[in-house]
C-alpha cells in the first residue's frame, strides 16, 4: 500500500488529540433511554433497569445512601418517623447500608434502634396528650397504614392483660409499630415498661438484620440481587400479614 493510500485508510490524529482506547469508548456508550444502572454486585455490574421496574429502581436509590455523607441522617429520620407515622419500615435502608458498608453494621444498628425508640416515645406522647384533638382526622385519612379506630380499640383491650408483651411483639414483628406506640399512650400504660419493651424488641430486630448482612454481606447480596423480585413480594406479604393479625385477632 502506498503512503497516500495509507494516509486515507488511517487518517492522522490532530496534534494534541488524546487517543481513545476501546475501554474508554465503552464507557461513553449511552445507556438506553428510561433505564438506570443497577447496583454493583453479582448481577448489577452491567445491568440497566427499565423505568417500569419501580421497586428495583427504589432499591437502587436506597442502597446508594450507604456511600453518601447523608446515609446516617437518612437512616435516623426514617427509623424515627416510622415509629409514629411514616408507613415505610427502616429495615430496607438499614439492610442496604449494611450491605454497602458491612464494617459499620453495629453503628447502623445502634443508630436505627435509638431512633426507633425515640420515635416510639413521640408516638406515646401523641397518644396520651394529642389524640383527643387529632384522632378523628387520623382515622379518616391514615387508616390505610393501620391507624384505624377498630385497631386502637383492640390494642387497648390487649394492653389490659399483656401490656409489655404487646409492645415487644409489635416492635419485633411486621405488626405496625406506629399503631402500638400511639395506642400505648392512649391507654396510658406504664411508660418505663413501654420504653424497655421498645428498646429490647427494636434492638433485637435491627441487630439481627444488620448483623446478618454485615457478617455475610456479599454472599447475601448476591442472593438478594438474583431473587430481588421474590424478596419484594415476601416483604409485602409480611407487611400485609401484620395488618391482618391486628384485624383478625380478638
Amino acid at each position: 500500500m502506498s503512503n497516500t493510500e495509507a494516509s486515507h485508510a488511517c487518517p492522522e490524529r490532530s496534534r494534541g488529540e488524546p487517543r481513545v482506547t476501546s475501554d474508554e469508548s465503552r464507557l461513553h456508550r449511552a445507556e438506553p433511554r428510561g433505564a438506570t444502572p443497577a447496583p454493583s454486585g453479582a448481577e448489577g455490574d452491567n445491568v440497566s433497569v427499565t423505568w417500569w421496574h419501580w421497586h428495583r429502581r427504589l432499591y437502587n436509590w436506597v442502597i446508594h445512601f450507604a456511600d453518601t455523607k447523608h446515609a446516617e441522617v437518612a437512616l435516623f429520620a426514617l427509623s424515627f418517623s416510622e415509629s409514629s407515622f411514616f408507613p415505610v419500615p427502616p429495615d430496607v435502608l438499614l439492610a442496604a447500608m449494611s450491605l454497602g458498608a458491612p464494617r459499620k453494621w453495629l453503628r447502623f444498628a445502634l443508630l436505627c434502634s435509638a431512633a426507633s425508640v425515640v420515635g416510639g416515645i413521640l408516638g406515646y406522647v401523641i397518644g396520651m396528650f394529642l389524640w383527643s384533638m387529632i384522632g378523628q382526622w387520623v382515622y379518616a385519612h391514615l387508616g390505610f397504614i393501620g391507624l384505624t379506630e377498630a385497631n386502637f380499640a383492640k390494642f387497648q383491650t390487649w394492653y389490659g392483660k399483656y401490656d409489655f408483651w404487646i409492645v415487644f411483639t409489635c416492635g419485633f414483628t411486621p405488626i405496625p409499630y406506629k399503631a402500638c406506640t400511639i395506642s400505648a399512650g392512649l391507654a396510658s400504660i406504664n411508660f418505663g415498661g413501654f420504653c424497655l419493651a421498645s428498646a429490647l424488641s427494636r434492638s433485637a430486630r435491627f441487630f439481627i438484620v444488620a448483623g446478618l448482612l454485615g457478617w455475610k454481606g456479599e454472599k447475601i447480596r448476591t442472593i438478594i440481587e438474583k431473587y430481588f423480585n421474590w424478596f419484594s413480594l415476601a416483604f409485602v406479604a409480611l407487611l400485609i400479614g401484620g395488618f391482618l393479625v391486628i384485624k383478625l385477632v380478638h
